[in-house]
């Protein structure tokens, strides 16, 4: 069966800015992502959530677009826009119709060349930022569970261990002449790539994109830590309270692979086989079956989006009569027979064809509902940055089709194992006072 066949152009501007474009005319519509690449991983030590911190400093305003006029633009021309910080990106967007790429690249220009970084704004943010933990985190049933509660559990490297929203420590100390500093070292053109796709001519996009980014000045090549990891020898478990749930909580993940080797593909196939929703393993065994469980799910959020130590989590919601213990004895007997028993040709013939369904899926997907293209503008912007070929998105599928029942039964013997794994609990408060 023939792989993906999207259109795709791309060059690298003189100052470094790589530019990709997908050209595609069904609907009058242009997706515009720019992608830096900064994140939670990237940020430098002692500057815990300044990749978030800027992710709301970039909507403040820039030199000749004030505060509120970007999102005002974008509204106005029948537009929507957003941005996310994930763990090596952090990326904005917008969706018009093609009528208004113009504007929208001269307003994502402006900011990249001239974002308005004052007191003002910086005191503002960080406020913004602090109340979103405490809305998000602190004060929510099960906040910050997995994500936030199991790196420091897991990793020993601070890149991949510290709080990425931020301590609010960090976030405090955080002086003007700091935040100016990031802002100067990550968000360069040649730390960043432009996308464009839907209804442009390369020709065009090409045009437009030197027009407003050609002339923004490259920098120094941004400093990042190195984010691997010393080798596990040993299960590292923690703890956590939870204030306002009922339900104790665990999550078990385990190590991935290396970005992009033939292991990498089979994990991602066995993710498939035991978070498959209903149908996964896991969730069939621990909430259906054993009736452990009142919800089990997980599995690598986003394999396409890390370029570091990434993780293979699975959360388990059990009963309070069921012990911690003996939950996770019964997850090891789920994991024990994918390694004894492996899995059949047929199986993995069905997982191959729910893996296709889900890439072309990603591939023709929005974000949220009302973001057209961001799932293949996602792949390309990763595949760009990340490995420099923003073509694998046409080829990488091949990769996991590839894939032998051999190769998925000896990845589980090789990483699901205690000393490759972290466990966080998540006891509630309320039942150990009620104990």
């Amino acid at each position: 069966m023939k792989g993906p066949q999207i259109a795709i152009e791309n060059k690298i501007l003189g100052n470094g800015l790589r530019v990709v474009i997908a050209p595609d005319s069904a609907a009058p519509v242009v997706t515009v992502g720019v992608y830096y690449k900064i994140g939670f991983r990237l940020e430098p030590q002692g500057r815990s959530g300044f990749a978030h911190l800027f992710e709301h400093m970039m909507f403040q305003g820039s030199a000749n677009a004030p505060k509120m006029e970007h999102i005002k633009l974008i509204n106005s021309s029948g537009g929507v826009l957003n941005g996310s910080t994930m763990y090596d990106v952090t990326n904005y967007y917008e969706a018009v119709p093609s009528n208004a790429l113009e504007r929208v690249l001269w307003l994502e220009a402006d900011r990249m060349r001239a974002l308005k970084v004052d007191d003002e704004n910086l005191n503002n943010q960080r406020d913004v930022v602090k109340e979103e933990v405490r809305v998000n985190v602190l004060n929510q049933p099960y906040g910050g569970f997995p994500w936030l509660d199991m790196p420091p559990v897991a990793f020993r490297n601070w890149a991949n261990a510290h709080n990425f929203y931020g301590d609010f420590a960090d976030l405090d100390a955080a002086s003007l002449k700091d935040v100016q500093a990031f802002f100067k070292t990550y968000y360069l053109p040649n730390n960043a790539v432009l996308l464009i796709l839907g209804d442009v001519k390369p020709a065009e996009g090409f045009a437009l994109a030197e027009k407003y980014f050609g002339d923004i000045p490259a920098g120094a090549p941004p400093p990042f830590g190195d984010p691997n990891e010393p080798a596990q020898t040993e299960e590292r478990r923690g703890s956590v309270e939870e204030k306002f749930g009922t339900l104790p909580a665990i999550a078990i993940g385990y190590v991935m692979p290396p970005r992009r080797s033939a292991e990498w593909c089979a994990m991602a196939l066995l993710d498939q086989a035991l978070h498959g929703g209903r149908a996964g393993r896991i969730y069939r065994d621990l909430v259906l079956e054993k009736q452990i469980a009142v919800e089990a799910s997980g599995g690598v959020d986003d394999i396409f989006g890390y370029n570091g130590p990434s993780q293979m989590t699975t959360t388990i919601y059990h009963k309070p009569e069921i012990s911690a213990d003996a939950t996770v004895t019964a997850f090891d007997a789920i994991i024990a027979e994918v390694q004894e028993k492996g899995i059949t040709d047929d199986e993995l013939e069905q997982l191959k064809v729910k893996w296709r369904s889900d890439y072309y899926a990603m591939l023709e997907g929005g974000r949220g509902g009302y973001m057209p293209k961001y799932g293949l503008m996602h792949l390309l912007a990763c595949f760009s940055l990340f490995d420099g070929e923003p073509q694998l998105v046409n080829t990488i599928l091949d990769s996991f089709l590839q894939v032998t029942p051999d190769q998925v039964q000896a990845v589980a013997k090789k990483y699901l194992v205690k000393q490759n794994r972290a466990i966080v609990f998540r006891a509630p408060v309320a039942a150990k006072e009620a104990a």
